[in-house]
């Protein structure tokens, strides 16, 4: 009996030894990730990446978009690195809560890798310490993107500094149907007008998109394009604001359906601007409208237009999560996506119709001549049309107001 209890004893220490050691080497494990990670070669952490399960956590709200995903991307990674990229649909604040419910319930190994972000989820994850990185001057693609350009560099205000890396960049327009808008309004002034004239055929989306306009408008109160730049200013934000919204509310019962509701995403703006119930719609992608023409959603009458003080032109990111479970992986699937090959792919006019990040002056001569040499749009503007109506992102701090006081201010009202 006393041999027997020594050796269950033994056992036991032996258990809890083990137990000790493997906590310790799974710790251990961890911190050299991140740390291997920063001085690693790229093919150390390309030996790292091979035959991973990255998640990516993106909007989805774009059937081209996904379509560029679901059917060239992730068979692409999967063939050339052995990469299972899986995608899960999530934006700005969706991601901001996962970030935040994975901190607070102590989750070292998170659910998501790589993240779909700009300016606004952008600030908000650096506040709570969300991104992993710097990492982007790592990547080998990363040589052909010029970070001296202050539409790449800056992000809402924000320096990059290589916490997130470009993906694509594009301008704001205005869209009209000229065969109903001839002479379509360019300013505020002008607007105010054609809604009077023109009722229900004019709203702003309580999204993304709607606060960029809105912004746009901001600008243009307070004096020109540049009048928003530099960091969140509480006292000129009350006062353009105040006016924004005397704007608004004496005009609102001339929007669609009497300003009494406000449609919620850009899906709904597409769809009424394509059944003809507004006559003047926005977007990115210098107005998002290649696509929609060319599958018969728009009418081929549809055309882009600058605001007369500009509108807002700005880069989107991918991020890595500070708790990826799977980094490497995740940067080699960023390198893909910034490649020449991937970036060609998803700049083509009848496809996702997005402007590359690259300086084409970067390129090896093959690709600058087939980006040159890529077929044009047919409907919409090219970024090189609105270039002198460039306006950049304010501070995080005034999309975040404007979604806030649009509420209470104009809807509520």
């Amino acid at each position: 009996m006393e041999i027997l209890i020594k050796r269950l004893k033994s056992i036991k220490a032996s258990l809890l030894l083990l137990a000790v050691l493997l906590v310790t080497a799974c710790g251990s494990d961890e911190v050299k990730d991140d740390a291997y990670l920063k001085t690693a070669t790229w093919d150390e952490i390309a030996k790292e990446a091979e035959g991973k399960t990255v998640n990516f956590m993106m909007w989805q709200g774009s059937p081209v978009i996904n379509n560029y995903i679901n059917n060239y991307v992730i068979p692409s990674v999967k063939e050339k690195y052995n990469i299972n990229l899986q995608i899960s649909g999530g934006q700005g604040p969706e991601i901001v809560q996962l970030v935040m419910g994975e901190k607070d319930a102590g989750i070292k190994k998170g659910q998501v890798d790589m993240v779909w972000i700009n300016g606004e989820t952008f600030f908000q994850l650096r506040k709570v310490n969300g991104l992993w990185g710097p990492f982007v001057e790592q990547i080998p693609n990363s040589k052909y993107i010029d970070f001296e350009d202050p539409f790449i560099n800056t992000d809402f205000q924000q320096p990059v500094n290589y916490m997130e890396c470009p993906w694509s960049i594009g301008q704001f327009a205005m869209v009209c149907d000229s065969a109903k808008v001839a002479n379509p309004p360019k300013n505020l002034q002008e607007l105010e007008k054609y809604v009077r004239e023109h009722p229900g055929t004019f709203t702003i989306s309580n999204d993304f998109t709607g606060m960029t306009l809105m912004k746009s408008f901001l600008a243009e109160i307070g004096g020109g394009p540049k009048s928003l730049e530099g960091q969140f200013d509480e006292e000129k934000y009350n006062k353009l604001s105040k006016k924004l919204w005397d704007f608004i509310n004496r005009n609102k019962k001339y929007f669609w359906k009497e300003g009494e509701t406000f449609p919620k995403e850009q899906s709904k703006m597409s769809q009424l601007f394509a059944n003809g119930e507004l006559a003047i719609t926005c977007g990115f992608s210098e107005g998002g409208i290649e696509e929609k023409v060319l599958s018969g959603l728009y009418p081929k009458t549809t055309k882009g237009y600058p605001w007369d003080n500009g509108t807002i032109k700005n880069a989107n990111y991918l991020g890595i999560l500070g708790n990826a479970s799977q980094k490497a992986g995740a940067m080699q699937v960023i390198d893909f996506l910034i490649s020449p090959e991937a970036q060609f792919k998803k700049s083509h006019a009848d496809g996702m119709d997005s402007n590359t990040v690259l300086d084409l002056t970067k390129l090896p001569e093959e690709w600058q001549q087939k980006f040159e040499n890529a077929p044009k749009r047919q409907f919409g503007l090219e970024m090189e049309d609105l270039q002198d109506y460039a306006i950049e992102e304010p501070a995080p701090e005034y999309m975040i107001r404007l979604y806030e006081d649009f509420r209470t201010q104009v809807i509520e009202n």
